[in-house]
């Protein structure tokens, strides 16, 4: 029993709503746990599948690079005329509470900002890999983002899960029945002195 809680029926009634609130908490908080966890393994798949293309792209975008450097030799004034590109946006969705990230790369279409006449069709190849890379490399930012914060809710929401099955409901049962025992008891001795006090009284 809770320190300093006195065993009325009062305190006993607010005892078992307290456990019941916190019985429906544990539930609660065990289920969001549970589609924490399957979220975020959907997205760890998704992460693993993205790296291994991005890794593909970037291997065939500095193969045509370097075709194009042998071909070519310096790369460097193509590469200076192609602008930096700023269609990048991020905004936020909730998942169970969780914000986690939307990473959009708008798509622009395809143009060349060198002259096709001084350059050759590899590094064509290259420039149209390495868009392709960074539309893979947003997509796999948001998703190993996503993967976590979804890691960290699903933390916190473990640490307040075992609070309430390993201390709080234990706590709130103990005081249900420690409250229930002595107010069983005084009933007990009621009933015992009003029997005394009726034979008295016969007598």
């Amino acid at each position: 029993m809770a320190q300093n809680t006195v065993p009325t029926k009062n305190n006993l009634m607010r005892a078992r709503h307290s456990l019941r609130l916190a019985a429906v908490g544990y539930d609660l908080m065990d289920r969001k746990r549970n589609i924490l966890v399957r979220e975020v393994m959907r997205y760890m798949d998704e992460a693993k599948s993205l790296q291994a293309q991005v890794a593909e792209k970037y291997r065939e975008a500095y193969e045509a690079l370097m075709i194009a450097t042998v071909r070519m030799g310096d790369c460097a004034e193509a590469a200076r005329a192609v602008p930096t590109d700023d269609a990048l946006t991020i905004t936020s969705r909730s998942v169970m509470g969780v914000e986690l990230p939307a990473v959009t790369l708008a798509e622009s279409p395809r143009r060349l900002w060198y002259s096709p006449v001084d350059t050759d069709a590899a590094l064509d190849t290259a420039y149209d890999k390495f868009r392709e890379v960074m539309a893979l490399t947003a997509k796999l930012a948001e998703t190993e983002a996503s993967v976590c914060r979804l890691a960290d809710a699903i933390k916190k929401t473990r640490k307040r899960t075992n609070a309430l099955g390993n201390v709080m409901i234990p706590q709130l049962e103990t005081t249900v029945r420690e409250i229930s025992a002595s107010l069983e008891e005084k009933e007990r001795e009621d009933f015992t002195r009003l029997k005394v006090i009726k034979r008295v009284t016969e007598e």
